[in-house]
């Protein structure tokens, strides 16, 4: 009997140490609403545990924005062609002055012949240097005016016109306290050039402005779509040949919501979001990723949101998480 009894109590004890090593199972945060999406249930001391911010964003007025690449321009050619220029211009005014002197002493030598006071060879010497210096005034202008085609042919009116006039925009374009960039729209996409754009470049997501300039004399052969001048200050860290992504604003304005970055969650190749539904609830919601926020994460427009909607800024990779944990779990239990 003593035997027997002694067997039961090792089977029980065994038991006992068996459920106290097995792991304990978190508990179960996930359930699923009427229409079998799933709900996370966090209340607010494991939200404030876990870092989970809920904020209450408000709408503002954002522009849609058209995607187009650019790149920052080699101005080699604009420096020479400058100097080209300034050399032609000095070249035409030197020629000026001396057909001015030279008119003047032909002037005076033919007055001086009516007299007799002067000799055929003298008038026809003035005569020759007159006409060799009229050749070279022509000349002078024909190159200048050439200069000034091949400058509006090669770089459009405002920038042919400011390095014709010697205007500052090309001052500062060569002198590199500004850079030019030619930003070409993807092929069929048909906007007016908006005054200020925005551009991206490298691995950083922050964004420099840069400001219209004029419509580009020629497309980028690769994209073969609409192509603009913008200028960016030197401070922006743009070099010659780097490429650009460009977003142009383009329509009408509307009621948009600014979606931070730490709001975002990446699941099946898609951005979601998740939404406070009751006082410790939580839904995933997904967004639209054509309209990249400024600051990073994106601008959605307030009709693909509920109406004043409470978003998880931070630790929304926790409540996501917790999605992944349920199904886990409900896996291994139906095993």
């Amino acid at each position: 009997m003593l035997v027997v009894w002694g067997f039961l109590a090792g089977r029980g004890e065994a038991t006992m140490e068996a459920e106290r090593e097995r792991p304990v199972k978190a508990p179960l945060r996930v359930s699923t609403d009427g229409r079998g999406q799933p709900v996370v249930t966090l209340d607010a001391a494991t939200r404030r545990q876990s870092g989970v911010d809920v904020t209450k964003p408000k709408p503002t007025q954002y522009q849609e924005q058209v995607r187009a690449y650019g790149t920052v321009l080699d101005l080699d050619k604009l420096v020479t062609l400058d100097n080209n220029y300034v050399t032609a211009v000095a070249q035409l005014q030197s020629a000026q002055a001396r057909i001015v002197a030279s008119k003047a002493a032909f002037e005076r030598a033919q007055a001086l012949s009516k007299d007799n006071i002067t000799t055929v060879a003298q008038l026809q010497s003035a005569q020759a240097t007159f006409g060799a210096d009229q050749a070279g005034v022509a000349t002078a202008e024909a190159q200048v005016k050439t200069l000034k085609a091949t400058a509006l042919q090669e770089w459009g009116t405002v920038i042919g016109k400011a390095l014709i006039e010697g205007g500052p925009l090309v001052t500062r374009l060569i002198e590199r306290q500004t850079f030019l960039l030619q930003i070409t729209l993807p092929p069929g996409t048909f906007i007016t050039a908006a005054p200020k754009a925005t551009v991206q470049f490298g691995a950083s997501a922050s964004r420099h402005q840069v400001d219209f300039v004029s419509p580009a004399t020629q497309t980028d052969p690769k994209i073969q779509g609409l192509s603009f001048y913008y200028a960016a200050d030197a401070a922006s860290n743009l070099l010659p040949g780097m490429n650009v992504l460009a977003f142009l604003p383009s329509g009408a304005p509307i009621d948009g919501i600014e979606i931070s970055a730490s709001a975002v969650v990446w699941w099946t190749g898609r951005a979601w979001i998740y939404l406070r539904t009751g006082a410790d609830t939580f839904t995933r919601h997904e967004i639209p990723t054509d309209m990249p926020a400024p600051g990073g994460g994106f601008i959605v427009s307030v009709k693909s949101l509920p109406p004043t909607p409470e978003i998880v800024t931070q630790g929304a990779q926790i409540l996501l998480s917790e999605e992944f944990r349920a199904q886990i779990q409900v896996g291994e239990d139906n095993k």
